[in-house]
């Protein structure tokens, strides 16, 4: 009895609709495995895959259309991919590119008018396991009209620019895709905090912060985790300056709820009050600690001459004093405005 061969020169798919949790078992069973009828899968069991218009169905239900070729080497390598959003502006597009017949590819992708290039490395250990590591330039990135381009809903607008470095592993694709995390190290300026005025937030006490915050700079990191329960996604370390404020904290983004703490420095002689936002993301809880603004306004007082990361420090802890803490009583939260 002799075994058959089965390959493919060509497989096109177009029109469908892929919700991301149903292929969260893709690529688990090995190539090895025995096919019925005396098959046996080719070196190259498929030669090129073309897709036009297939709807992707993010994890929480956002849909996104894209186009995209992929060319295949041995063991399902890429040689090369391309995947685009078609018909939008600005052009938003990928390309991958196999370094002859390394496990290294050059990424070359076009997103928010600006570029991330850079290049990707994949190593087998003994053992089997794959491990991903890789690095991109972010480079005049619109991070509004790039978020935008997935159907997301902005938060900030301005050119970002940056390094990403990132890293997967696992036993196969799967592990690799959902054990993904990048760390980014960025800077804006200018740029512009869209719906949320975040000196009106602070004389408020969390009352009001309608309207926009317009920054000279914004700089920071920003790490995320792929889990097979979603991204989450961590601010570390952002500074943002303008002419009428300044702000440090951190913030953390995970399944469509934020946890971020700010401290606010207003050139009126407010410093150190620490900005709390909470809940999620389409209906957030903006408050301030009660006593945080005498507090800041004291600690303002006390060095009057000193620069306001220290004049932060004294006022937040002057402010917990007068009572404030990080854990509020339903009073002293004011539910944001939508």
């Amino acid at each position: 009895m002799y075994t058959r061969i089965l390959s493919f020169d060509l497989a096109e798919l177009e029109g469908a609709v892929v919700p991301q949790v149903s292929l969260r078992d893709l690529g688990r069973s090995s190539d090895r495995e025995s096919l019925p009828g005396g098959l046996a899968l080719a070196a190259i069991p498929l030669e090129r895959f073309v897709f036009r218009g297939v709807t992707w169905i993010t994890r929480r239900g956002i849909p996104v259309v894209y186009d995209g070729e992929l060319d295949f080497d041995e063991r399902w390598r890429p040689r090369t991919a391309q995947l685009r959003r078609p018909d939008y502006q600005p052009l938003t597009e990928a390309d991958l590119t196999r370094v002859g017949l390394q496990e290294q590819w050059r990424v070359d992708i076009r997103l928010g008018g600006g570029t991330l290039n850079g290049d990707l490395q994949l190593k087998t250990a003994p053992n089997g396991q794959l491990r991903l590591d890789g690095k991109l330039k972010p480079q005049a990135v619109e991070v509004a009209s790039a978020l935008e381009a997935f159907n997301r809903r902005p938060v900030l607008a301005g050119k970002a620019t940056g390094n990403t470095v990132l890293s997967a592993s696992g036993a196969d694709f799967v592990d690799l895709v959902q054990s993904l995390r990048t760390q980014t190290t960025f800077a804006m300026a200018p740029a512009t905090l869209l719906r949320f005025d975040m000196g009106k937030a602070v004389r408020s006490a969390g009352e009001d912060h309608t309207g926009q915050t317009a920054l000279d700079s914004v700089s920071g990191a920003m790490n995320t985790q792929n889990t097979p329960q979603g991204m989450v996604v961590n601010f570390k370390d952002i500074k943002a300056r303008s002419g009428a404020l300044s702000a440090s904290g951190d913030a953390t983004l995970a399944n469509r709820r934020i946890q971020a703490e700010f401290a606010v420095d207003l050139i009126d002689g407010i410093v150190g009050v620490p900005l709390i936002i909470t809940g999620p993301t389409d209906k957030v809880v903006v408050s301030v600690p009660a006593g945080a603004v005498a507090g800041a306004v004291v600690g303002t007082a006390v060095l009057p001459v000193v620069g306001t990361a220290i004049g932060a420090r004294v006022g937040a802890a002057i402010g917990k004093l007068f009572g404030a803490s990080p854990a509020l009583p339903a009073s002293s939260a004011r539910r944001a405005r939508p």
